[in-house]
């Protein structure tokens, strides 16, 4: 629940003050995972694919704070090595949906009529279609790997992002300043690049940091099913799934250390969006 709605609801004031605790911890996450992430290879204590047999399924110590997986390879160095490529494939399909939608609900909002129309129908079409059955669709055609997952999603994730995009663009055409720059002379271009699109960039930043936590899961599911990054790359789905014939054996601190990692980088992003768009 946002902040906007709680205090229409009474709800106490330590209540709020929790949530604002929770927002300031979730950036705080926030910032150490792209930290982490960029300094990767320097923090790495041992090499995320170095295998040592003889040290399979080793406990919690010094050595190696979160244990090892069935090959002997630091779960910790693994985890550290996969926040490279586990966020960058979501932080990519916002990228591309973000940009690809914003460009077609503005020039719809703008151009109107058949154009607009026309954009409309593409987009239903595009939203029947889940993005992880398309992007599973499309990796089965063009093989697994990085790129095919981020590509479809990005193509599923347009819709969504468009939508929302092209309501709140309409709504900016019909505000009186548009009126008044174009009777000024102004083209319609320099009117959506200097106004329309500044103007509509804060609901798009909450919008795409909402759709991050969607797409990370999308692609980590995609990971886990075998169709995204192949072994022994250390992204975190593919962690998930490598690690869950151990759980049976009672090593199940593979699969733990990388769904925890999951989860709380969707929560936290989620929380900062939260907190975004409750402002």
């Amino acid at each position: 629940m946002t902040l906007a709605l709680a205090a229409p609801l009474g709800l106490p004031a330590r209540r709020l003050a929790s949530l604002g605790w929770a927002s300031s911890l979730a950036s705080a996450v926030c910032v150490l995972i792209v930290l982490v992430a960029v300094f990767a290879p320097w923090i790495v204590p041992h090499d995320p694919n170095a295998v040592d047999p003889l040290n399979a399924y080793a406990g919690f110590s010094a050595a190696h704070p979160l244990g090892t997986d069935d090959l002997g390879r630091d779960l910790l160095s693994r985890l550290i090595a996969g926040s490279r490529t586990s966020p960058a494939g979501p932080l990519l399909v916002i990228l591309l949906s973000g940009v690809a939608g914003t460009a077609l609900a503005v020039s719809a909002a703008w151009i109107g009529g058949w154009f607009d129309a026309a954009v409309s129908r593409v987009l239903d079409i595009l939203f029947a279609f889940p993005g992880l059955v398309l992007a599973i669709t499309v990796t089965a055609l063009f093989g697994a790997g990085f790129v095919a997952p981020v590509v479809a999603l990005s193509l599923a994730y347009v819709p969504i992002l468009a939508r929302v995009m092209r309501a709140a663009a309409l709504r900016e055409r019909a505000l009186p300043y548009v009126e008044a720059l174009r009777v000024q002379g102004f083209s319609g271009w320099h009117i959506c690049r200097r106004h329309l699109l500044p103007n509509l960039a804060p609901l798009l930043v909450v919008q795409a940091a909402i759709s991050f936590g969607y797409a990370m899961i999308d692609l980590a599911s995609i990971s886990f099913l075998g169709l995204g990054l192949q072994p022994p790359a250390a992204d975190w789905g593919l962690m998930i799934a490598n690690g869950q014939p151990s759980i049976l054996a009672g090593f199940p601190q593979q699969s733990i250390a990388a769904a925890a990692a999951v989860v709380v980088t969707v929560v936290a992003f989620t929380v900062v969006a939260e907190r975004m768009a409750a402002r």
